[in-house]
């Protein structure tokens, strides 16, 4: 199995490296990752400015291995493009982003450049994953992903067959015993979002995005409420935008453009 894998936390990020490792167990892994954070980012493209790529290799790494991967300067969506068409030796059959520092839940999905590489992944009619862990400064990578690889290989297994789209969050607790997963949707309340003001030491203005999630609907589980239980959360997406019902019935209507005179 050829496995292309990216992140938005940058080529040298460690929820990288520590995936990198445990997926090569499953296949062929191919690195192609942005040259410097890119959180936050969504599903943005470079396309008005080149796109330079460096060869990245690892220390200690013995001539003619060749490189452990390629870092981008642009977003996760631009390195899947390029890894696909570039530096994948042929269409890969599994595209993984992660593993992201910090959780990737709720409406938080439609800003996350970790998600945005798998839905370009995708786009390309392969099998895609995002993979994120809850925010510590000292996060235990290893044990994400090591959890995350036995997850995935459950997910080749049972999922239908053709390409799917899923994102996996993973909180601390459900690395410190038996984790649990559960398949559930994607919040999508709106943050408390609001800006802190604050002022520079100059006197100017400036302000800071701050807030937390929305509370839970009674007796409706999402990503967020099984992610506060401690369980890992797995949401399978789409990225048709298009809302059906409403489609239906705006096909209905008429529209009259004659000009008035």
């Amino acid at each position: 199995m050829l496995i292309l894998l990216t992140n938005d936390d940058g080529i040298y990020a460690p929820g990288l490296a520590a995936l990198q490792r445990e997926l090569s167990a499953l296949g062929e892994v191919t690195v192609v990752a942005p040259a410097v954070e890119q959180s936050g980012v969504g599903h943005s493209i470079t396309y008005l400015t080149p796109l330079t790529v460096k060869e990245i290799f690892l220390p200690g790494g013995r001539k003619g291995d060749g490189p452990w991967g390629w870092a981008v300067e642009g977003s996760p969506a631009d390195c899947v493009k390029l890894g696909i068409h570039q530096f994948c030796p042929r269409k890969p059959d599994l595209v993984v982003s992660g593993i992201n520092g910090g959780l990737n839940a709720g409406i938080n999905v439609l800003y996350s450049g970790t998600v945005a590489a798998a839905i370009e992944g995708a786009f390309f009619g392969v099998t895609s994953l995002a993979v994120s862990l809850e925010y510590d400064e000292h996060a235990p990578f290893d044990r994400a992903a090591a959890l995350a690889r036995r997850i995935i290989e459950q997910i080749l297994t049972q999922k239908n067959p053709g390409p799917q789209l899923y994102n996996m969050n993973i909180p601390t607790a459900a690395l410190n015993g038996s984790a649990e997963v559960r398949t559930v949707p994607m919040n999508v309340a709106r943050y408390e979002d609001r800006f802190e003001k604050r002022s520079d030491p100059w006197g100017r203005d400036y302000y800071w995005l701050i807030g937390g999630p929305p509370d839970n609907v009674a007796g409706h589980e999402t990503d967020l409420s099984v992610l506060a239980k401690g369980k890992v959360a797995l949401t399978p997406l789409d990225y048709n935008l298009t809302r059906q019902a409403a489609l239906e019935e705006m096909q209905r209507w008429k529209f009259s453009l004659e000009m008035d005179h």
